[in-house]
């Protein structure tokens, strides 16, 4: 079973200096319907002002995935960590026991659009964590990259929850399959369009899949980039 989740009716934030949707419940938004799917929590898509951002701010018990799409993303915590995302980026929070971090984009120019993902970890009161890596488009160009696991195999960042997280970025008829083996998937579209086992979902949309064994994703516009959680 395949349910699609539709861009335009996700939760919609206008701040000014940010432009957000929330595909699940989030803030002022909330949706008895959309509370998340499986361990994933929250995707929200974010974009920033030039020279605006996220104040110093706290979290506990959540693993915390930024991928930036577009633009520059400055990010300091209070473990020490600081760095600028760029396309491709993948930055792993675990807020544990308690984290304070800010995010800003770093850019005076130009906006900064980016991912921001929860998910919720197997056990509270880990110790917080924080991990940074980098996927070229050549890493993600006609297959399923993987960016996030819990075991961190293949170069991917590591979680606290069996998922695995996937990004492709297809050409035209170009074409990834996923097998599910008894697992949940969701698929969220970045950008441009992919038809998920023929249903057809544009940047923004996303859908649940359950109870099915193969994926077939295929590319139906001249550049997609879209996200694939494989869930417990």
């Amino acid at each position: 079973m395949i349910v699609f989740r539709p861009s335009a009716e996700r939760g919609h934030a206008q701040h000014g200096w940010l432009d957000s949707y929330h595909s699940f419940s989030f803030a002022d938004y909330h949706d008895p319907a959309h509370m998340g799917f499986r361990a994933l929590r929250v995707i929200n898509e974010d974009r920033v002002q030039p020279g605006q951002g996220f104040a110093p701010h706290s979290h506990r018990d959540m693993e915390i995935i930024t991928y930036v799409l577009a633009g520059a993303l400055e990010h300091k915590d209070s473990l020490g960590n600081g760095s600028v995302m760029r396309y491709g980026d993948v930055q792993r929070m675990s807020a544990g026991t308690g984290i304070t971090h800010s995010e800003y984009n770093h850019s005076k120019s130009e906006p900064v659009h980016l991912l921001q993902i929860w998910i919720l970890p197997q056990q509270n009161g880990i110790t917080p964590g924080y991990e940074q890596r980098a996927f070229t488009l050549a890493d993600k160009r006609g297959r399923l990259c993987l960016i996030a696991a819990r075991d961190g195999r293949d170069g991917a960042v590591t979680l606290h929850q069996d998922a695995d997280v996937y990004v492709s970025v297809l050409a035209v008829h170009e074409y990834v399959t996923h097998t599910l083996a008894q697992r949940h998937a969701w698929v969220q579209v970045a950008r441009g369009a992919v038809e998920l086992n023929g249903i057809r979902l544009d940047a923004g949309d996303g859908a649940a899949v359950s109870g099915e064994t193969v994926l077939d994703i295929a590319g139906v516009a001249e550049e997609s980039e879209l996200l694939l959680f494989d869930l417990a």
